[in-house]
């Protein structure tokens, strides 16, 4: 897999979204459109012509969200149920340009989805894998994940097929923070793996990888009720850290960046990557783990039951 940012696109300091090609006729699918990242994109992508279709798990947060966005659709979707993620799946029947898996939580109290699976890998990365999975055929141009700086808190234990599968299904001991970290790395052992098997095939969609450092989201409040360390960050986030709109932009510029032609990984370009302009970047060295990737998509697949096809349009 290439993972030289040397052979990307120039990226020019500061960019912004006024720096967004012209959107007119290209579609967007973004996953966790009615708040925070996801939101903010949205608005971002249809104020440059695109058409956006948004996922929400509740018709409330989706109305509100499409009147301030600009939103066109909205496609019912909860990724800690399976049966809601073939459903939704069902509901795309055409191609979009770029799908962005960007909703998910952060660091909540121990607890299970519906399918059995812990909640955060279940919501961040299973869901998401069934989901992107299911829809691969009308995946046009590129699929962008949402991960996070807490991808160096993950680990997978000793890294054993066993020890993948039982952090999905929730067995062992638990930490909020390192099962939110063991999600966010999987999302970049997901797009690593993708990338390696669209290599393979020599065709399909290009899957990137973003974080948006240290944004003001509202995913604190999933867990600040139980969690001193959330608290504490959710009291100073309002100082300290960026605003949603530039926390969504690296996602933005690994949706739209002219140029790309293999996966790569964007985040803020300075304060540790906590704050700033978009800059390509590197993740930590577990997350190009070519074998803890594969073993991962197996349990992935295992647990979803949903294969992936050899080809991204089959």
């Amino acid at each position: 897999m290439n993972t030289d940012n040397e052979s990307q696109p120039s990226l020019a300091s500061g960019w912004s979204v006024a720096d967004i090609p012209d959107q007119t006729g290209k579609r967007y699918l973004i996953t966790g459109g009615t708040s925070g990242l996801g939101l903010e994109s949205a608005k971002a992508l249809v104020s440059r012509g695109a058409h956006v279709t948004i996922t929400a798990r509740s018709e409330s947060k989706a109305i509100s969200a499409m009147k301030f966005s600009g939103a066109q659709d909205c496609i019912a979707l909860d990724l800690a149920d399976l049966s809601s993620v073939h459903a939704a799946a069902k509901l795309v029947t055409s191609i979009y340009d770029v799908v962005f898996l960007n909703a998910g939580i952060m660091a909540v109290p121990y607890g299970k989805t519906k399918d059995g699976f812990e909640m955060q890998l279940g919501t961040n990365h299973l869901g998401h894998f069934a989901f992107a999975g299911l829809i691969q055929k009308y995946i046009g141009q590129r699929l962008v994940l949402t991960s996070s700086l807490a991808s160096y808190l993950g680990n997978f234990g000793d890294q054993t097929r066993l020890e993948i599968k039982n952090r999905c299904l929730g067995i062992g001991s638990y930490s909020p923070w390192i099962a939110y970290g063991d999600s966010k790395l999987a999302n970049l052992l997901f797009v690593h793996e993708l990338e390696r098997r669209r290599i393979t095939r020599g065709d399909g969609f290009i899957p990137m990888v973003a974080h948006p450092g240290w944004a003001r989201t509202n995913l604190f409040s999933h867990s600040r009720k139980s969690q001193p360390v959330a608290i504490a960050m959710d009291l100073v986030s309002g100082a300290l850290a960026q605003s949603a709109a530039n926390g969504a932009l690296p996602l933005l510029c690994a949706a739209t960046l002219p140029g790309i032609n293999h996966t790569g990984f964007i985040g803020p370009d300075s304060a540790f990557g906590m704050k700033g302009s978009p800059k390509f970047t590197h993740g930590k060295a577990l997350a190009y783990d070519q074998e803890l990737a594969s073993d991962l998509w197996q349990v992935s697949e295992e647990l979803t039951g949903v294969t992936w096809e050899n080809s991204a349009h089959a």
